[in-house]
């Protein structure tokens, strides 16, 4: 990982740094270690405080870890803290999103029989115009032994649409809408 140090009255001593560029190897190998990353780090130090801020862009997404703390150490290791916690964010985020199915572990799968597969779903069509006149249910009966399974019609008395269902028992639902 690249880094660019600015320093607003702060050095860093070459122990700092060391420390620092290990923290920073530690966030490169979050932030995919494969791509050359570059953060960039401002130091500033105002009324006994030290305040680190650093800028990272990862997925096209810029991340800014800025913490204050009396010791500059702890300020820098607090943004960068921050910085992994958005990183491991944005990192999730573009998993659970951007991801399909590889073909190899599909290809790799042993092959389904056709007892294994779910049979696929159909939606029939009832042409409702059939038969426009309204029957009684013992009509429907009637029809019903035609060997249809169900039977959709508006019935004479109260003008209402009814279904009738043959169970598995052999006796009939009656449906009213």
């Amino acid at each position: 990982m690249k880094i660019n140090y600015t320093g607003r009255q702060v050095e860093l001593t070459p122990a700092q740094l060391r420390k620092t560029e290990a923290l920073f190897a530690k966030l490169g190998k979050l932030l995919d270690g494969k791509g050359q990353r570059e953060a960039h780090v401002i130091l500033s130090h105002e009324r006994r405080q030290h305040r680190a801020e650093i800028t990272v862009n990862y997925q096209n997404h810029p991340l800014v870890g800025i913490d204050s703390n009396a010791d500059l150490f702890n300020a820098i290791h607090g943004a960068i803290q921050k910085l992994e916690k958005q990183a491991i964010k944005v990192r999730a985020k573009w998993r659970d999103t951007k991801r399909a199915p590889r073909k190899e572990l599909a290809a790799l799968a042993p092959p389904e029989t056709p007892a294994e597969r779910e049979p696929s779903r159909q939606v029939f069509r009832v042409n409702n115009r059939q038969n426009g006149k309204p029957m009684t249910l013992d009509e429907a009966l009637l029809e019903m032994e035609q060997g249809r399974e169900y039977l959709v019609y508006r019935d004479a008395q109260t003008d209402c649409v009814s279904v009738l269902v043959r169970r598995r028992d052999g006796h009939f639902d009656l449906v009213e809408v």
